[in-house]
């Protein structure tokens, strides 16, 4: 959760003034000039590419070359919180690039893109190598050339002293850093090589972070008086992993990494895969569970150079493949503080609560209430 004071996030249920501040700059970000603001509302969403998006009207705002535009804009959006006797508290609710831009009767209508809108449009030029070198030091080149002044941030538990080899990026920047595939269908991406995620915050700093999981510590609880609606429940069994093949493998001939196995091996758990799904795959029927089903799936990284780095992807994409079972949208007071991949407990009915991790919390700027997407894992036995 972004920071705020715990005055603001007590006062969040209470009758608070909710103004919102808009700021452009066609210098990089060395100077902003404050604009009007008309309406809008901001996307934050996990499972996009693109972390944070919005839509917003700006009302006199001058246009061309030395206003808003298309081109050189970025804009920064916060959303104020008055908290009583203590004024407003801003919380940043994205920085943003122009993907669209229509004039309007009063002013521009915008649609506004992360800062990763900047790198995955910076393809390269020509085909290249890079490293070998440490991970922090691979992707600090790439994203430099691409945003030359952003921070990058490294959250704690990646590992950025990772060891990488030399690979070659075709053209897209983006999928180096991230995750995806190059023109030979190898798996390609940095983040992805960590166990990690890479997108640019609420700030628009470009942060690597571990895959969050529901073991994560809990940001904020929701009891019901402060959700505006019944929660909506559904489940899925699509997208659902409970056994991950990782392996390391630069396709060049050289020794292979692993393979590195990691599945639920919570017996409570309706994903449970068994005791060894990999040695004994009979187990669960010798001792009586025929309920018990295996869906595998693989990941080959040639940025993947040893067991323990491989261990380390296999864990983090089973976390994030157990929780899509399980989904609750529920509508609370409007948390402009909370952010994709936060874990939240939710009070879903009178004295029954469940740890959710946030995939999506949209809202509109100036609103009092927000609709969360967020999924769990498995209901339990």
């Amino acid at each position: 959760m972004l920071p705020i004071s715990a005055a603001a996030l007590a006062a969040l249920g209470q009758a608070t003034t909710r103004p919102v501040r808009a700021e452009w700059s066609n210098d990089g970000g060395q100077t902003w000039t404050p604009a009007k603001f008309g309406a809008g509302n901001v996307t934050a969403d996990r499972t996009a590419e693109v972390r944070y998006a919005a839509s917003v009207e700006l009302l006199d705002v001058p246009r061309g070359r030395s206003g808003i535009n298309s081109i050189s804009t970025e804009l920064r959006l916060f959303q104020g919180i008055g908290v009583p006797r203590l004024g407003v508290e801003w919380i940043p609710a994205g920085r943003y690039v122009v993907d669209r831009l229509q004039r309007t009767r009063l002013g521009a209508s915008l649609d506004l893109l992360g800062r990763e809108e900047v790198v995955r449009g910076a393809d390269l030029p020509t085909a290249r190598t890079v490293g070998p070198d440490s991970a922090e030091v691979c992707a600090s080149t790439l994203l430099a050339e691409a945003l030359p002044t952003a921070p990058i941030a490294w959250r704690a538990g990646v590992k950025t002293e990772t060891r990488l080899p030399a690979f070659v990026v075709d053209e897209d920047r983006w999928a180096a850093l991230s995750g995806g595939t190059d023109t030979s269908g190898t798996s390609t991406g940095i983040a992805a090589s960590l166990g990690a995620e890479l997108y640019a915050d609420a700030h628009g700093i470009l942060t690597f972070a571990p895959t969050p999981t529901l073991a994560d510590p809990v940001v904020w609880r929701i009891p019901r008086q402060l959700a505006t609606a019944e929660p909506s429940e559904e489940e899925t069994s699509e997208g659902l992993v409970n056994l991950w093949v990782v392996t390391g493998d630069s396709g060049s001939g050289g020794a292979t990494i692993g393979p590195a196995y990691a599945w639920d091996d919570d017996p409570s758990s309706l994903t449970y895969a068994g005791p060894d799904p990999v040695g004994d795959p009979l187990a669960p029927q010798r001792e009586g569970l025929p309920w018990v089903r295996v869906r595998t799936a693989r990941y080959a990284s040639a940025l993947i150079t040893s067991q323990a780095q491989a261990d380390d992807v296999a864990r983090a994409r089973l976390s994030d493949s157990l929780g899509v079972q399980a989904s609750l949208s529920f509508t609370a007071v409007c948390n402009p503080a909370m952010e994709p991949g936060d874990v939240v407990e939710v009070e879903v009915q009178t004295g029954v609560w469940e740890r959710h991790l946030v995939d999506a919390c949209p809202y509109t700027l100036g609103g009092v209430s927000m609709t969360c997407r967020t999924r769990t894992s498995a209901r339990r036995l």
